[in-house]
Order: C-alpha cells, then sequence, then structure tokens
C-alpha cells in the first residue's frame, strides 16, 4: 500500500446455501394462538448448494442491479431487498451491484433451488456490508422475495416451518432420526411447474384435515424424539399421499408398494416437485440387500434412480464458525432458464 493511502472498504462478499430432498411433512398446521398456517418439515440432505458472489456499486442507483444467470429473478428481487435492509443498517444510501450466482441443484425437482439461491444472495449482500443476518431476517427477506421460502437459512435441526411467513412453529427436536434414501425422480424427472400447483387458502382446509395435519405432526415429533425412524416413515408416506391430491404422480402407488417389498419404513416425496425418497433405517438388518433391492424394483418400473445418502444427527456451528459466508465455492451453473423450466431436468448423481 502507497505510504498515506487508506485501504479501501471491502465492497464484495459471498454467501452460501444448502438444498433439501422434498418434504417429510406440509399441510396446515395451528401456530401457538391456535391460527392456522401452512406448514412444512424438510428432509435435510447435504450436498449441492447455491453459491452467491455480490459487487456493490456504490453510487449506482438500486436499480442498476444485475445478477448472472440473469434468469434469476427471485435471487434478484432478494439482493435489492437484502441491499436495503444492509444499507439502513449501516447508514449508508442503498446502491446497485452484480450478484453471480452458481449451484448444481436440479431445478423444478422440489429441491429448494430457488430458496437456496435466494438464501446464499441474502449473505452474499450482508457479507459485502460486513454483516451477518440472523435467519429470522433472512427468513423474511426470503419470503418477500419469493413468496414462500424453505427452512434453509436454518442450523439444520428438524422444525416445522410456516414457509409463507418466513417463521418457525416448533423446533421438533435436535436431529432426525437417522435415515439411509434412495433418492428418485417421479414422472422421468419432468420438472414441476410450481406456479402451476393450486395454492389452498388455509381458511379453506377442511378442518378434519388440519386435524389430520395435527396428529402428523405429533407423531413426528415423538419420532424425533424417540429416534423412531419407523415413525418417522409412517408420517413421510402418510403425508406423501395427502400430497397426492394436487400432484397426482401416477408412479405413487408402485413406489409405495415396491418400499414395503423392500423392507423400508415409508417413502416421502416433494411437495412441489419430481422429487422422492424410499427410507430405510439404517440399523435394520440386512440393509445393503434392502437397497440393492429397491434400486432394482426402481429400475424394473421405470423410475429413475438419484443417488443414495444418509441423514441424521447433526452438530450445529460454533458461535465461532461462519459456514454460509466467505468466498463462495466454485460451482456449475445451473442451466439457463425461468425459475420453473418446462423441459425436462437432467438428473446429476446428487
Amino acid at each position: 500500500m502507497i505510504p498515506g493511502a487508506t485501504a479501501r472498504p471491502v465492497l464484495s462478499g459471498a454467501g452460501q446455501a444448502p438444498c433439501h430432498h422434498g418434504e417429510i411433512l406440509q399441510g396446515v398446521f395451528l401456530d401457538d394462538t391456535g391460527r392456522r398456517c401452512a406448514g412444512l418439515v424438510t428432509l435435510p440432505m447435504a450436498g449441492p448448494g447455491s453459491s452467491a458472489a455480490f459487487v456493490r456499486r456504490p453510487g449506482a442507483v438500486p436499480e442498476a442491479l444485475t445478477v448472472v444467470p440473469a434468469d434469476r429473478t427471485k435471487a434478484a428481487r432478494a439482493a435489492a431487498l437484502a441491499v436495503a435492509e444492509c444499507a439502513r443498517r449501516t447508514g449508508q444510501p442503498p446502491c446497485g451491484g452484480e450478484l453471480r450466482l452458481t449451484g448444481e441443484i436440479p431445478v423444478g425437482l422440489g429441491m429448494g433451488s430457488s430458496s437456496s439461491d435466494v438464501i446464499a444472495a441474502v449473505r452474499a449482500v450482508a457479507d459485502s456490508y460486513g454483516l451477518q443476518l440472523d435467519p429470522a431476517t433472512v427468513a423474511g427477506l426470503a419470503v418477500r422475495a419469493e413468496l414462500a421460502s424453505d427452512p434453509l437459512m436454518l442450523s439444520g435441526r428438524p422444525v416445522l416451518f410456516a414457509q409463507r411467513e418466513g417463521r418457525v412453529l416448533e423446533v421438533l427436536g435436535p436431529a432426525l432420526p437417522p435415515l439411509v434414501v434412495v433418492g428418485c425422480a417421479l414422472g422421468g424427472g419432468a420438472p414441476v411447474d410450481t406456479l402451476s400447483l393450486p395454492v389452498a387458502d388455509v381458511a379453506d382446509v377442511d378442518r378434519s384435515d388440519v386435524r389430520a395435519y395435527e396428529r402428523l405432526r405429533a407423531l413426528l415429533r415423538r419420532a424425533v424424539a424417540t429416534g423412531d425412524a419407523q415413525l418417522l416413515g409412517a408420517v413421510a408416506t402418510a403425508s406423501a399421499r395427502r400430497g397426492q391430491r394436487a400432484l397426482r404422480h401416477p408412479e405413487f402407488d408402485a413406489l409405495t408398494a415396491l418400499a414395503r417389498r423392500a423392507g423400508a419404513v415409508g417413502v416421502q416425496i416433494a411437495h412441489s416437485g419430481a422429487v422422492a425418497g424410499v427410507l430405510f433405517d439404517p440399523a435394520a438388518p440386512g440393509l445393503r440387500h434392502r437397497v440393492r433391492g429397491c434400486l432394482h424394483a426402481l429400475d424394473a418400473h421405470g423410475i429413475p434412480a438419484t443417488h443414495t445418502f444418509t441423514t441424521g444427527a447433526t452438530t450445529a456451528p460454533s458461535p465461532k464458525e461462519s459456514p454460509h459466508h466467505g468466498p463462495a465455492h466454485r460451482g456449475v451453473d445451473r442451466p439457463a432458464g425461468p425459475d420453473t423450466p418446462r423441459r425436462p431436468a437432467r438428473l446429476p448423481a446428487l
């Protein structure tokens, strides 16, 4: 540095966010006041996620904010909202900038690709201001950007999350029971146009349905408390079956039947996509044989398998750790297209 010169402020930031493997439970639930709320519990998945890099342009009007790839409109909205929030907190005028996104999450399959983009974008903007926004603030910005958000801004603990309001309805426990998940994609892996799915007003949901969702919530709470993979699988299957009222996957009956024959504890399906999983208890005898039988059965029914992975106890990051900030990992841009593309998504080994 030239003697007497002052260091230029850091105007760039990076952020990351994970994906998930669809939902374990989704429906309409009651909050602490008895008010109805749409809510969900996602199945966490380590691996691919979204990375974002943001460069601020002080002096540029806030509207001069660009995003690469250009079709990531939800992430662009999130970045603009995050700029306004961070500028307010730091006493600076809002400005434009450039947001770049990379990631390997297949879009349109219900794995939270848009939420991951949005949350990574918010974190990158905050990082460019030298801030780390708390999860509640990130959730609020994410919901404003995309109307509903998955709980990918949280630590990974199983929570019932009000996706349209960006708030936690219940922390179910420290971790889900360990599971082995044989991932697959229904409908040949064709993306689901989530914007075309009916969005029911929670006020119109029948009271008997709300009671059924609350029973599933109580059972899932017990499954988490006791580490009962069998009970968790039963909840996930019941929730997936209810989801078929809207999704109507033609392979659903075949999937549940082959899961029973393979000795799985149940199935889970993304309620806004085509990704699905056959769930196994890792402590079950003959697990390798069961998983191999499941893979053969999926192939026989023309249901493409994607990836087999495990999930279970996770350790929350310590306050000194900053796992979602710092230099963005290099990734691969997802194919250009709308937020929910119409063409079939290529299925990598996730």
